[in-house]
């Protein structure tokens, strides 16, 4: 019992920090979670928290959804995310998340520096990000980064930012949540969890955007790129001191 509550007061903060981002608390959730769970269960899990996360992100940001972002973005991510929730089964998941890490790192350092530069909202860049941040949720549990690093480049507003991803990740965690309770990623005694991770997500929702209204549009997207170089960075060091840490 003492764990699941360590792991639920964790996971409320990973839920402010990920709506304070802007991009959702997967990136922070998955590598919290794996400290109590097995990396199957952390997907499944994972998947349905952040259901009910951004269906409070959705209801609280509601104003700021952009369709058009959302349908050209979100739908090739829905699609994608299928594709790679069935991949777990068959692909060294650890070097694609390493890769996936290293990818984002340098995307986020290049984004620092072109901070006044956006991407071009064309068709081509949104079809792209939603195909590689879907198919990154479905395979490692975590495709937000990927899908922040589109829409920071974008310079959207941060009510719109995190609207639009919100409503973007509820297509993509629904998907992938059935795809993994269907395989048994779900074992049936943490469906307890499951009340409790909805308050946690509904309050650390509310405590996000009582903290962003206090924050800049710039200071925001540099939290948002900020957040996402710190997490791939020590996902890095996290796969290459793990195997010391379990000989030890």
């Amino acid at each position: 019992m003492e764990k699941y509550l360590i792991f639920l007061i964790l996971a409320l903060i990973t839920e402010i920090i990920g709506t304070v981002s802007g991009f959702g608390s997967s990136i922070l959730f998955v590598p919290t979670s794996s400290l109590f769970f097995d990396f199957k269960a952390v997907l499944s899990i994972t998947a349905v928290f952040h259901v009910f996360s951004n269906i409070s992100k959705i209801t609280l940001f509601r104003k700021g959804i952009n369709k058009d972002i959302a349908i050209k973005l979100g739908i090739p991510a829905v699609l994608f995310v299928i594709i790679g929730a069935l991949l777990t089964k068959y692909v060294p998941v650890k070097e694609m998340e390493l890769g996936m890490n290293i990818l984002i790192a340098a995307l986020a350092i290049f984004l620092l520096f072109r901070f006044n530069k956006p991407l071009a909202q064309t068709n081509k860049n949104l079809y792209l990000g939603g195909m590689i941040s879907g198919f990154f949720a479905g395979l490692v549990g975590t495709g937000g980064a990927i899908r922040g690093i589109t829409l920071a480049a974008f310079n959207l507003p941060k009510d719109i930012f995190i609207a639009t991803s919100s409503l973007i990740d509820l297509g993509v965690d629904f998907s992938r949540a059935v795809i993994y309770v269907s395989q048994g990623y779900f074992p049936k005694e943490y469906i307890v969890l499951i009340p409790f991770l909805i308050i946690v997500s509904i309050l650390g929702s509310y405590l996000g955007k009582l903290i962003l209204k206090r924050t800049s549009e710039r200071v925001f997207k540099y939290i948002v790129l900020g957040i996402i170089l710190l997490t791939s960075v020590f996902q890095f060091i996290n796969y290459f001191l793990s195997p010391i840490w379990s000989a030890g």
